[in-house]
């Protein structure tokens, strides 16, 4: 039922972590993070809506010597029609998310009781996260309610990022209870209504993957942001404590500033920013760079992809020569964040975000309400952000021409740059505020009350695994790429099978010019992308690296030895900078000259654990010896528990022999590379495709039946 005045009542749930209406905790611990600044200010928007009666905000009951006596009150008044109440579920003491779900059909049942003991029903449920998620159906399957949801974080996601990290498959179930979320992520996504995303892009990579997916229950409505705290500048920011730290170490600082704001991680591209800004000398001229990475004490203290990360920049600034034009501060404060947008905004600069993968893009909302135009990268949020804003420009983000000169354009053009600026900032008022949001939102949740909007949910078949139980491999070159017909069948066909099949690309190009390629080709991101011959393994949608390899691979690597010993070796030449990485050495071999068992020999000979490859007659890489583009297959097959006999894996060159050897479904396509995999006709179960490229996966996939048989009809290779 409605409160007084026929006004709506509106229940949002938010199970774990700290949340009180003062002094967040924020960064106390995992669960008590962003999300609780988030639903505080989402409940009070809704609650200042004046068709809106009444907001709760329900959570979990703590009684802890350990924390604030606050989270003890069965409830919380926020504001007039605002209230946080506090549910009574399992032991009294704080626990964390992942040990809750064993109280949650007690949350539920007292959430009703709740409910009973103040004789009214709320008009709507929107739960968050994936536990709140299933208490939120129990009630509206109980009553009769409409259930909105947030997922914010999948399970499906989130196991990929925890297999990245080192963590097996046992542990990962056992302490994060995956599965168990998942199921209930089903549930939830069975019964909402509608389910609210910050991005089309979450809707397509995430929700996709779920069997009770149904496009036409999911909105975008992307979170809001606090106009309050992110305001334009009004003229005297370059008097700020801020504005000393940012241009301290600039020799004209009185010029515009570029900044770019983002932890310092291999995803978020910083180096290639760098790039464009030392490879056009107008931009030198016109403006200085401000990076804004994290804090720092010493950078040989940081994890090693910070590390490594911060090593780029300082080489792509000396190889430059780029001493007083970009500026690094080691220090600053998340309250400093909204004067140094507004500084950046003085000056008359740009802000950019050149990250690899964005899945929102938060810093471009905030820099744009601080009167910043922005340069960003064309992959997710950024599409949304700019298009409601149109406030900048949208950039291939390895390509560094196209970078360099949408800040030059911007930095050039005044009208442009104060259009732009104008723009950003009326745009996010109408788009991303907390009011913005909140009315969209109340546009998306009245005809679902009313029951005049039904979501006619199509039938569902669930997959008979939880997770994908089989895998399709190729490399770029030779494989994916030269057809472009081919191609486009092919991924129709993945796209169809995504729920059952992973599908990854394992090439020997670095992260970077693998991405480059195949934005080059539209060829859309693996699930699994295995760069540099097998030396890096990243999972998408978020590019996670999988550190527990790279730990794994670098056992007595020595890198700066294998390079002095062939430094003069007839008939090699070290490949250009962009070839090599961290545990890949590239080199030319001339095979007339070079004799490659010679140099196996010489390496391992002064005691070089090393696995040596060619490629195409003339590419030569040594890696690690726990390495290859085979090993790195299999390590992902048994992390995600996929059995070898249910992986295809089509190749084309020599250095794809060692991942088709084995217990793989393997195909070579008829356009192979000379007669680098000829040998392989001995091996009756590898199959010999009859066309090129993609259409010679196609057909190999087929002759396999690849996804109902999955079996070599040479009657080798059954599946178990």
């Amino acid at each position: 039922m409605k409160t007084q005045d026929n006004k709506l009542y509106i229940a949002l749930i938010s199970i774990h972590g700290l949340i009180r209406g003062k002094n967040l905790e924020l960064g106390r611990d995992a669960d008590t993070g962003g999300q609780t600044l988030y639903l505080l200010e989402l409940a009070q928007a809704l609650s200042e809506l004046p068709e809106v009666g009444q907001v709760d905000l329900f959570t979990r009951r703590v009684v802890d010597d350990a924390v604030d006596d606050d989270y003890q009150q069965r409830e919380e008044q926020l504001q007039a029609n605002c209230r946080i109440v506090r549910i009574d579920a399992g032991p009294e003491q704080y626990i964390a998310k992942e040990q809750i779900w064993e109280y949650l059909d007690t949350f539920a049942d007292n959430m009703a009781l709740y409910f009973a003991d103040n004789n009214r029903l709320p008009d709507v449920i929107h739960s968050h996260y994936a536990d709140a998620g299933l208490v939120g159906s129990h009630l509206a399957n109980l009553h009769g309610i409409p259930l909105v949801h947030t997922g914010h974080s999948l399970g499906r996601v989130k196991r990929s990022r925890l297999l990245a990290s080192g963590l097996s498959t046992e542990k990962i179930e056992a302490f994060y209870n995956i599965s168990r979320r998942i199921e209930a992520e089903e549930l939830t996504l069975a019964t909402a209504e509608r389910v609210i995303t910050s991005t089309h892009q979450e809707i397509e990579e995430q929700y996709e993957l779920y069997d009770h997916y149904q496009p036409e229950q999911m909105r975008v409505i992307p979170p809001g942001t606090n106009l309050n705290y992110f305001t334009p500048p009004v003229g005297n920011e370059s008097e700020s404590i801020e504005y000393a730290l940012m241009v301290e170490h600039l020799k004209q600082p009185d010029k515009p500033i570029i900044l770019a704001l983002s932890r310092p991680d291999k995803r978020k591209n910083i180096d290639t920013l760098i790039e464009a800004f030392g490879q056009f000398p107008e931009l030198q001229v016109l403006a200085n760079l401000v990076i804004i990475a994290g804090n720092r004490e010493d950078i040989d203290e940081l994890d090693s992809g910070a590390k490594e990360v911060f090593h780029q920049l300082l080489v792509s600034i000396d190889r430059h020569n780029l001493y007083g034009k970009v500026a690094m501060p080691k220090h600053h404060q998340r309250d400093q964040v909204a004067m140094m947008y507004r500084a950046a905004a003085n000056s008359g600069g740009v802000f950019v975000n050149p990250a690899l993968t964005e899945p929102f893009g938060l810093t471009l909302i905030e820099a744009a309400a601080s009167g910043l135009p922005i340069v960003a990268t064309e992959d997710g949020g950024p599409q949304d952000i700019i298009g409601n804003c149109q406030n900048g420009f949208l950039v291939n983000p390895l390509d560094v021409e196209e970078i360099a000169k949408s800040l030059l354009l911007l930095l050039k053009d005044k009208l442009l740059w104060q259009r732009y600026a104008g723009n950003g900032v009326t745009g996010v008022r109408a788009h991303y505020s907390w009011q913005a949001h909140a009315k969209t939102y109340l546009k998306v949740i009245k005809p679902i009350i009313a029951r005049s909007e039904q979501l006619i949910r199509k039938p569902v078949q669930r997959r008979e695994a939880l997770f994908s139980d089989r895998a399709i491999v190729s490399d770029l070159d030779l494989n994916l790429i030269g057809d472009e017909l081919a191609l486009k069948a092919l991924m129709t066909t993945l796209r169809q099978h995504r729920k059952s099949t992973q599908f990854a690309v394992c090439t020997g190009r670095r992260l970077d010019a693998a991405l480059r390629v195949m934005k080059k080709h539209k060829i859309p991101e693996p699930d699994i992308l295995i760069t540099s011959s097998g030396t890096e393994i990243y999972y998408i949608p978020e590019l996670t690296a999988d550190v527990a390899w790279a730990k794994h691979i670098d056992y007595q690597w020595t890198p700066h030895t294998i390079i002095a010993l062939l430094k003069d070796y007839p008939g090699l030449s070290r490949q250009h900078k962009g070839e090599q990485s961290r545990f890949k050495i590239s080199y030319y071999i001339d095979p007339k000259v070079a004799d490659i068992e010679e140099i196996k020999r010489l390496l391992h000979q002064e005691e070089q654990s090393v696995y040596v490859q060619v490629a195409f007659g003339q590419y030569l890489d040594i890696l690690p010896m726990r390495a290859s583009k085979g090993l790195a297959l299999r390590y992902v097959a048994e992390r995600w528990q996929i059995p070898l006999e249910r992986i295809f894996v089509a190749g084309g060159s020599g250095a794809d022999e060692d991942m088709m050897r084995g217990n793989m479904l393997a195909a070579v396509v008829a356009n192979r590379h000379h007669e680098e995999l000829s040998q392989l006709t001995e091996i009756e179960r590898i199959y010999f495709s009859s066309k090129p490229y993609a259409a010679g996966m196609l057909e190999a996939i087929e002759y396999y039946d690849f996804f109902n048989t999955c079996r070599d009809p040479r009657g080798l290779n059954t599946t178990l």
